[in-house]
């Protein structure tokens, strides 16, 4: 099959959607290499296209044939060369496919992360809003199939775009394979002096904006073990200053970590030196730090509310995002119990692996193959 993927982010973007498109299409490229794989972007980012994705002898980057204006291309542009290149089956891996594609005879399948702006349209400006929605309910009403992320996702779809739910395949990410695997001893403690982190630790990872809720971890903190202090990795948007206010406010300055620009490589052993994991989010469409975490072996404290709990199974814990009370008593529930502590890591270990690509990429095949022939 020659199949074909929206890879703007793949070939561009070093996070969230740019991992889980690149790691969608080399799993694939590896678990059924008699495919062509062919990915479509409208530029590409140097750092990335050398990465081992790309020189496998069955994927393919495709830009814009020469002559043809990349404005508007991934909309419209691009289906004389879906045709040209004989493209069977396209992916539309982030919310969107190209606009009339249902009329080229080539079928499409979009994947649906979340539906956030809709859910909680708060966290988003209008301009922004006006435009997701028109690309999602696009790609939604026209797609043959689509795929979403969690059945929260799947929910979200049937009820606020009126879909028929059989038109849904809910088919789970996994993580990178770098979190799957536990790192010597000696390789952690490179890490710890690298970034002078604590014995003792909680670990948040997540771009620092108001829907992930930060700032509900630092109310909590006084009311932790003051021996364990808190890592924050991601990066800062204008939130942070609130959230800086806030450590201040309580005189945390000292049990507060923020580490910016970390390299995705070392990004695993950060966590396997945590204690525990914790994200209070108001709203995702998935939660794929939490995978990363329990591959880490690492315990997980997280919110109710959107799809934490399908990420993090029954022996993760789970409070409101609004009680910080609750959050600081099961933080230190789990620090303090060791018994606990060992079920949370062995159970979350046990729980995760039907997040492994051996389990998701052919049910991701099955979807491709049922809409070929649909």
């Amino acid at each position: 099959m020659n199949i074909g993927f929206d890879g703007k982010r793949a070939a561009n973007n070093l996070t969230g959607l740019g991992n889980y498109s690149r790691s969608l299409i080399e799993h694939l490229a590896l678990q059924f290499p008699d495919n062509q794989y062919r990915i479509y972007t409208p530029k590409t980012k140097e750092a990335i296209v050398k990465l081992p994705l790309f020189e496998k002898s069955n994927v393919h980057l495709e830009l814009p044939q020469k002559g043809k204006s990349k404005l508007f291309w991934r909309s419209t542009g691009i289906k004389s060369q879906l045709l040209a290149d004989k493209i069977e089956l396209f992916h539309g891996l982030s919310h969107e496919i190209p606009v009339g594609i249902q009329r080229t005879g080539i079928k499409s399948i979009v994947t649906i992360h979340d539906l956030i702006f809709l859910r909680k349209p708060q966290y988003y400006k209008f301009i922004d809003k006006l435009i997701y929605k028109f690309k999602s309910k696009y790609a939604c009403d026209n797609a043959d199939r689509i795929i979403a992320i969690s059945e929260k996702t799947k929910e979200d779809v049937v009820e606020l775009y009126n879909i028929n739910p059989s038109k849904i395949d809910v088919i789970y990410q996994s993580c990178d394979d770098s979190f799957k695997t536990l790192s010597s001893t000696a390789e952690k403690e490179k890490i710890r002096k690298k970034y002078q982190l604590p014995d003792n630790y909680i670990l948040n990872v997540g771009t620092i904006e108001a829907r992930k809720n930060l700032l509900l971890i630092i109310k909590a903190l006084p009311k932790i073990a003051h021996e364990c202090k808190l890592v924050v990795v991601g990066r800062e948007t204008d939130y942070t200053l609130l959230v800086k206010k806030e450590i201040e406010k309580l005189g945390l300055q000292h049990r507060v970590i923020f580490l910016k620009s970390v390299p995705f490589t070392d990004l695993p052993l950060i966590y396997q030196l945590a204690d525990l994991f914790v994200l209070p989010s108001y709203y995702e469409g998935f939660g794929i730090p939490i995978i990363e975490a329990l591959y880490c072996n690492v315990p997980v404290v997280a919110a109710t509310g959107s799809c934490l709990e399908e990420a993090g199974g029954p022996n993760s814990i789970y409070v409101s995002p609004d009680d910080e009370i609750a959050l600081a008593n099961s933080i230190n529930k789990v620090l303090t119990d060791k018994e606990l502590q060992q079920t949370m890591k062995q159970k979350g270990l046990e729980y995760v692996q039907k997040f492994n690509n051996e389990i998701v990429n052919p049910q991701l095949m099955d979807c491709y193959l049922k809409t070929v022939k649909q």
